[in-house]
């Protein structure tokens, strides 16, 4: 079973922050990459409680799965992602280039 993780994405500084939900995944499980342009998120979720007779049971065995069109202007060599309390969290660097910047005048008066 694939699950659609919830994700929230803003600008901060020279960087995209990304912001998902993936509760349940193992840290060195979760599996990230940026290719062309598009990043994929992919994370599995282990069964938990095996060989209990449930009398109820919502917890379901699948994994998280989710890709972003985002373009090239981010630094793919320093994205770091970091994962805790369930939340996994992704800073993109852009490239300097890209980065917004005020141009100054000159004057030749």
């Amino acid at each position: 079973r694939t699950f659609v993780p919830a994700v929230d994405t803003f600008e901060q500084g020279g960087e995209l922050l990304l912001v998902a939900d993936v509760p349940g995944a193992k840290a060195d499980a979760i599996d990230i990459r940026y290719e062309e342009g598009e990043l994929k998120i992919h994370a599995p979720i282990a069964a938990r409680n095996r060989g209990r007779n449930f009398l109820h049971q919502e917890y379901d065995v699948g994994h998280y799965a989710r890709s972003f069109r985002i373009g090239k202007m981010f630094d793919p060599s320093r994205i770091e992602a970091a994962y805790a309390d369930g939340v996994l969290t992704l800073r993109l660097p852009k490239f300097e280039a890209v980065k917004p910047r005020k141009i100054a005048v000159r004057s030749n008066a």
